[in-house]
């Protein structure tokens, strides 16, 4: 890697990096796109992380997948050789149901597109999931990236939105990173295909770029905003948290976002690198 790197095109002048860099005291990280891609870890992942803990900035995996659980995320990591805590980890089901617990704590049952780990862990906070029987109605429809997807859940979840049961959308994403040959069709392409049956859209869609996600994070640690680092490979979802939120927006060109893409933006990245070891070296 280049030590001289100076490329950002985002949206800060070199005095403005280097102010916005100074401040920073813990990075939030996407994960598909920006540490791996599918199944392969970026080789800069681990130097770069091991940078961070010796600088004394610490970190969070701040995913929009609910597809894994927080303990299989965590082992996922593990696996990788990921220098890993649970406690590291913060995915769009857990922001949900965080969600649920402070803005609407009278909602007991749910009908959940999503998979096994992911129900389970709405389970384990204490709600009932519904099965896709007319005759029992949750007091909530809750909408992910559903992998284990069937065609008779979905339709129900559709009926559901019809009649006016409250709908969230766990993240906006169109389509899930892959390193494989298919287009992994993500929550957002699913609640598309039930507003074109429906005309509904969701209630609230959790997921980046609402900032809570960030702010949370924030919170937890005791931070300001700008004391906050977003890096993720979308302008869509990880730079527009950041933004939203008061924090740095890094977009990395490791996922989905092509330069070009990403200079044609209607509000720039206030940073923009070609992985997250560049932004290391901006840290340093």
């Amino acid at each position: 890697m280049n030590k001289n790197y100076d490329l950002n095109k985002g949206a800060l002048n070199p005095e403005q990096l280097k102010e916005a860099c100074a401040k920073i005291k813990h990075v939030a990280l996407d994960m598909d796109g920006t540490i791996y891609l599918g199944s392969t870890l970026f080789p800069f992942t681990v130097p770069f992380l091991n940078q961070l803990k010796e600088a004394g900035i610490g970190y969070t995996f701040l995913t929009n997948n609910p597809t894994r659980n927080r303990m299989e995320y965590f082992k996922k990591l593990k696996d990788m050789g990921v220098p890993v805590k649970p406690e590291n980890i913060y995915t769009s089901s857990l922001a949900t149901i965080d969600y649920l617990k402070v803005f609407r704590p009278e909602v007991k049952t749910l009908f959940l597109l999503g998979t096994p780990g992911m129900m389970q862990e709405f389970t384990e906070a204490g709600y009932e999931l519904l099965p896709d029987d007319p005759h029992e109605v949750p007091d909530a429809l809750i909408v992910a990236f559903d992998t284990t997807l069937e065609y008779k859940r979905l339709c129900h979840a559709a009926w559901l939105a019809q009649n006016g049961v409250f709908y969230i959308a766990t993240n906006p994403d169109r389509v899930c990173p892959t390193d494989k040959p298919t287009v992994l069709v993500d929550c957002g392409s699913i609640c598309a295909c039930i507003e074109y049956a429906t005309g509904v859209k969701p209630s609230i869609v959790i997921g980046k770029p609402n900032p809570d996600m960030l702010t949370c994070i924030a919170a937890t640690h005791g931070l300001k905003p700008e004391e906050i680092a977003m890096c993720g490979d979308r302008i869509y979802t990880d730079v527009a948290t950041a933004q939203n939120a008061g924090g740095l927006g890094v977009l990395v060109l490791s996922g989905e976002t092509t330069l070009e893409v990403a200079l044609a933006a209607d509000r720039l990245p206030d940073i923009i690198v070609p992985s997250i070891a560049e932004f290391g070296e901006m840290l340093k």
